[in-house]
């Protein structure tokens, strides 16, 4: 398999959460050109499961790519850019389903003793495709629900050839948040007969920003994030609507659920002030992401006996990624894959380097030998 061709194919075709319809039967094709004595494979909406049988199993080793895009309007130039418009592989996983496809390609050529489960999954980016997965293979086929599993996420900032990880917490909780303020609009010229949502949300949007200062233990990390406020229509009406959209993360559950408690306090005290309703979304959340710890160790002992491989020892991160449900129960490790790109993750001139591909399914088939 040329799998720098087929990065590029999947390149083109970035389809947003659970729309992967391209990408699902592009992947079904590639798969279809193996030899299919030893997979089983199954559809769960836009996504696939492949299992390939060993030769003497024990256990089913499990391995999660992702495969949705980002709605971003892709800014490389390259030749094989997106071909639809606004949406882009930003985040790279046109690169982690190559990987993926390659890993199944050596699984098939070189069979390992266990089964392996290689998990195509929708909706990283959002709505969150990885707890109803695993919740599917659970309920109806659990015999594709893997004893362990793992994954990789891109690095733009690392040189190609470096990986890393950590024992323990790698990604924190994350929760989007959407704010909507509904009051009474009018003319500019008569604000004493308004309730002015501008105003509301501005005092809202400050108020806030305490929360991470005044009413989180100082020795947590959280962030909380305001990334867009809209407000009104023109300049001489008052507005009736606005609108505040962020990010919440936390290195730990109980911060996430007292932050949203404090959330809900300050606007309703909100309503009070400024006579309107307000309303909350918490859009899509995500689980830490927790590595196991032996497989986590097992993971850096083993990379850095390969050679030309460069581990590091990761930091946590405020990077939000679903995989944390699939490691809430299973044994799992994640780690960080380098891939020397100017650009970082979601910005529209992300550019992997295409080298990764060359070596990263001959690597992750020796883990597998490992665990």
């Amino acid at each position: 398999m040329e799998l720098v061709k087929i990065r590029r194919a999947l390149h083109q075709i970035p389809e947003i959460g659970f729309q992967e319809v391209k990408t699902q039967a592009y992947l079904m094709d590639i798969i279809s050109q193996f030899s299919q004595e030893r997979l089983e494979i199954v559809k769960w909406r836009t996504g696939i499961a492949v299992k390939v049988l060993g030769e003497n199993p024990t256990k089913l080793i499990g391995w999660r790519t992702d495969i949705d895009a980002l709605p971003i309007t892709e800014e490389t130039g390259l030749e094989f850019q997106s071909t639809h418009p606004g949406f882009m592989h930003a985040c790279g996983h046109d690169v982690h389903m190559t990987i993926a496809i390659g890993l199944l390609q050596k699984l098939i050529e070189k069979p390992i003793n266990d089964d392996v489960v290689i998990l195509f999954q929708p909706a990283e980016e959002g709505p969150g495709g990885a707890l109803p997965f695993r919740e599917w293979l659970k309920n109806e086929k659990p015999d594709f629900l893997p004893d362990m599993i793992s994954a990789l996420h891109i690095a733009p900032e690392l040189p190609v050839g470096t990986v890393g990880t950590r024992p323990g917490l790698l990604f924190a909780n994350t929760s989007e948040l959407f704010i909507d303020l509904h009051g009474k609009g009018g003319h500019a010229a008569f604000p004493h007969l308004t309730e002015d949502m501008a105003v509301a949300a501005a005092s809202l949007l400050m108020q806030l920003q305490t929360i991470v200062s005044r009413n989180v233990n100082p020795m947590d990390s959280a962030v909380l994030t305001i990334g867009k406020l809209s407000a009104g229509t023109v300049q001489n009406i008052i507005a009736e609507h606005a609108r505040l959209e962020g990010t919440i993360r936390t290195l730990n559950s109980e911060s996430m659920s007292q932050m949203k408690k404090r959330i809900e306090a300050i606007c309703r005290a909100v309503e009070e002030a400024y006579i309107c309703r307000v309303n909350i979304d918490y859009g899509s959340s995500y689980l830490e992401v927790n590595n196991d710890h032996v497989m986590a160790e097992k993971f850096l002992d083993y990379a850095s006996q390969v050679p030309d491989i460069q581990v590091i020892r990761s930091e946590a991160a405020m990077t939000g990624e679903d995989f944390g449900y699939f490691t809430e129960q299973l044994p799992g490790v994640m780690f960080w894959a380098g891939v020397a790109s100017s650009y970082g993750l979601h910005h529209a001139k992300l550019n992997p380097n295409e080298q990764v591909l060359t070596f990263m399914p001959d690597f992750l088939h020796g883990f597998f030998l490992e665990l």
